[in-house]
């Protein structure tokens, strides 16, 4: 039961760097606007996604543009989109594989590979917070080296944007999960199946004498004793010899 529950803890932890790590990938707030030198305007904000490019106005107005051009990207905008993509899709895989791996389902309940499934599950998070750990150091290097250029104009330079960090906490919690998976799958051994000796000889039923005593002996009645014929030696006991009519 506390492996159930180790397991359970792990694949919802799991579950919720999964679902940060899809909205991380969605949100436009990877890179926001920086207030450095003469660009103190708090007018209009600008904020940088994966997918699309945004414009917050003072005004509450949201204006954002889907990226037209793929090609056109730059080469780490371009990475982080695969890197952020094939997280989302190796966290549902383990997802998928975490979940008929684990001791509560009744998915080949019983059998050996149902740890070796749970495993692969965890390793599977573990990948999926590795990718989304990558991606999301990668932009926080780019971040940072482009804010301390000194050739770059401050209107260019952006700050760490909240979907980094979300990113950063989805990272954490995938594999924290995977960890989790793994620690309680691990130690679990496979239950080795029912074999049968089939040339083991058979032991005999149970005797019933106990509960059932043997019949008795077949003893003739009385009556039928005297209708057998005598024998020749009775009958030469009695007087009478063969030997006289002969």
């Amino acid at each position: 039961m506390a492996r159930m529950a180790v397991q359970l803890l792990g694949f919802f932890l799991g579950l919720l760097g999964f679902a940060g790590t899809v909205v991380a990938t969605l949100l436009p707030h990877w890179r926001s606007t920086a207030y450095v030198g003469a660009n103190i305007i708090t007018a209009t904000a600008y904020m940088k996604g994966l997918w699309m490019e945004c414009v917050w106005h003072s005004t509450g107005i949201y204006q954002c543009e889907l990226y037209r051009s793929l090609l056109a990207l730059p080469h780490d905008l371009q990475a982080a989109r695969v890197l952020m993509v094939l997280s989302c899709i190796t966290s549902v895989l383990a997802s998928l594989v975490s979940v008929m791996g684990m001791k509560c389902t009744r998915f080949a309940r019983g059998s050996p590979v149902k740890s070796p499934l749970a495993l692969s599950g965890a390793i599977c998070f573990l990948c999926a917070g590795l990718l989304c750990l990558v991606t999301v150091s990668w932009t926080t290097n780019d971040v940072i080296v482009d804010f301390y250029d000194p050739f770059l104009h401050s209107g260019m330079k952006y700050e760490i944007g909240l979907a980094v960090y979300l990113g950063y906490a989805s990272a954490c919690l995938s594999l924290t999960g995977g960890l989790v998976l793994c620690w309680s799958s691990s130690g679990e051994r496979p239950s080795a199946p029912l074999r049968v000796d089939r040339n083991e000889a058979t032991s005999p039923p149970p005797a019933f004498n106990h509960i059932y005593p043997p019949a008795p002996l077949y003893r003739p009645p009385e009556a039928l004793k005297d209708n057998r014929a005598p024998p020749l030696s009775s009958l030469s006991g009695s007087g009478y010899r063969l030997n006289n009519y002969v």
